[in-house]
């Protein structure tokens, strides 16, 4: 993927909140179109795309378009279940689609058909191939970096060893081989890498059981450091540690800022964790569905182009992500508002929440 970028990203959110406030506001074009979009997404394993993407684009369409309708399709890890899916919303008269693929290079072929019937395709999250018309994404690259640094980190300050352990994401992805582009180029010739595993569907069982065998090859003690590609693959790398006794687990990272993550890092179980701007993603994702179904251009929204496999030049929009630590999570997910204290904090993880500095 080769990536040019025009604008700086700092300027992203005043670019889309203009395009967002052009498309509603003059003649009221907003509230005189109506038309329906259909957004799809990949799976219920990661809990963000029912938590956090659907809600959003969903928000961000009815303020852009109130007489909007949306069609919506989960695709479960099935790349026929959302070609199915795909077709039958074109068949309902769609005027674009918003679509995480589950497998980027399958539905390729649903995309052309798509173009065929004068239906946008905006790819949301990973860049699938075919004639796309957007894209909005974060940066890959740097999520793994991310990744990589902390791990680094955590394991001087533990000073002890430095084998560790690759849970990598789902290979049909192109985002997997994008974060661990971005890991390696950190921690190449930096630490012994005693096992890596590539976890299909991104699943928390699949992770558990690359984990398992992990720590049944190289022993739990020689260890030192997880690099897990998201929450929910460290979830199932630490249910992993703890079928083997393994009290305190080696610092293991995450991606997506999932809830449950977030309440990990507080109690030690997990060291860190990724936040990616969803709702921006979100908000640029809609804002570029809503300029297509119109007719409009996105040189307006994009703030850069990409080339895939298939097609040069796509409009589109690169988001930076967040690192989260336990000293991080006030400044980066509360005061954001991505969630509250009460949220984060349950009863139970009370006292832990205060020795974090999160207590009210």
């Amino acid at each position: 993927m080769r990536t040019r970028t025009k604008h700086l990203v700092a300027a992203l959110v005043a670019g889309i909140m203009a395009m967002s406030l052009a498309s509603c506001g003059g003649d009221d074009a907003a509230g005189k179109d109506a038309f329906a979009v259909g957004l799809l997404l990949p799976s219920r394993a990661v809990p963000r795309w029912e938590h956090s993407d659907k809600p959003f684009v969903e928000q961000r369409l009815k303020e852009l378009c109130p007489r909007c309708t949306m069609e919506y399709g989960n695709a479960e890890n099935d790349a026929a279940r959302q070609r199915q899916q795909m077709i039958s919303m074109i068949t309902k008269g769609v005027e674009v689609l918003i679509l995480d693929a589950a497998d980027t290079r399958a539905l390729r072929s649903s995309i052309q058909e798509a173009r065929k019937a004068d239906v946008p395709v905006v790819a949301y999250d990973r860049l699938a191939e075919g004639p796309i018309s957007g894209y909005v994404t974060v940066d890959g690259a740097q999520v793994g970096r991310l990744q990589g640094e902390a791990l680094l980190k955590a394991m001087r300050d533990r000073g002890k060893g430095e084998n560790i352990v690759m849970l990598n994401g789902d290979p049909t992805s192109p985002n997997a081989a994008w974060y661990k582009r971005g890991v390696l180029s950190v921690i190449k010739g930096k630490v012994t890498i005693g096992r890596s595993y590539d976890t299909l569907g991104w699943s928390k069982e699949n992770a558990h059981t690359n984990m398992s065998a992990a720590i049944a090859a190289l022993g739990p003690d020689r260890i030192d450091g997880v690099l897990a590609a998201n929450d929910s693959i460290a979830a199932g790398a630490i249910a992993a540690f703890k079928s083997a006794g393994v009290r305190k687990p080696p610092p293991i990272t995450g991606q997506d800022a999932d809830i449950e993550a977030v309440r990990r890092i507080i109690t030690g179980e997990q060291y860190m964790t990724v936040y990616k701007p969803f709702e921006a993603e979100a908000d640029a994702a809609a804002t570029m569905a809503v300029a297509l179904a119109r007719g409009e251009e996105l040189e307006d929204v994009a703030t850069t182009t990409t080339d895939s496999p298939t097609t040069e030049g796509i409009p589109s929009v690169l988001l930076t992500p967040s690192a989260v630590t336990v000293d991080s999570i006030e400044q980066t997910l509360v005061k954001s508002g991505v969630y509250t204290v009460d949220q984060i904090c349950t009863p139970q993880l009370r006292r832990a929440c205060e020795k974090a500095g999160l207590a009210e």
